[in-house]
């Protein structure tokens, strides 16, 4: 597998799993349109980008357009630069899976060669980590850890988890196995309990 620095968002549930099969990084999915509406999914995308930065890669579609540029126009400014896109290109046919091919009649990201997928994610110049110390998953962040922290499991731990979703920007209804999850693809485990003592009072 290959091991990038950024986050990579995709359209669905097969473009995450084909990704996730080829890259040795976080890969999101938008749920296609979903992504409009669905706030805790945009806090994430927009801390990615904060915090490693990550590359669109949509259909070549009208469609992937639409969601590339919703994208673009919900990350802050300042990390506006940790935005890679990656093309395909515009291939006739239809997936395997699909008894019909798409409006357009054109190949997804999850019917591309894994040559062309690789290809496409280089070229939008991607960051390989020269350390392990970028990895995220070797030493994830665990229910134990947010319970030793104080996100969980005491009385104050509420007060706490709402702090640290202000200071992330994320929504403050979300859950705490919503926070774990998300903060899993942001942080290492010693970069994020800095935080937390940061939002200590």
């Amino acid at each position: 597998m290959i091991k990038i620095k950024e986050a990579i968002i995709v359209e669905g549930k097969y473009d995450r799993i084909r990704l996730a099969s080829i890259f040795d990084t976080a890969v999101i999915e938008t749920g296609g349109f979903r992504v409009f509406k669905d706030e805790e999914k945009a806090a994430i995308i927009r801390e990615l980008a904060h915090t490693r930065g990550i590359v669109l890669l949509t259909d070549s579609d009208g469609a992937g357009f639409v969601i590339r540029n919703h994208i673009k126009s919900i990350i802050k400014d300042e990390d506006a630069n940790n935005i890679k896109q990656a093309y395909i290109p515009e291939i006739q046919g239809k997936e395997k899976r699909k008894a019909h091919p798409s409006k357009q009649g054109l190949l997804g990201v999850e019917g591309m060669t894994d040559e062309i997928i690789v290809s496409a994610v280089k070229k939008s110049g991607v960051t390989f980590p020269k350390s392990e110390s970028q990895n995220f998953v070797e030493n994830p962040i665990t229910k134990a850890d947010f319970y030793e922290w104080g996100l969980s499991g005491s009385e104050n731990s509420s007060t706490l988890r709402k702090q640290v979703l202000q200071t992330l920007g994320f929504p403050q209804y979300m859950t705490t196995n919503s926070l774990l999850s998300a903060v899993k693809l942001l942080y290492t485990k010693n970069d994020f309990q800095h935080l937390v003592r940061g939002c200590r009072p």
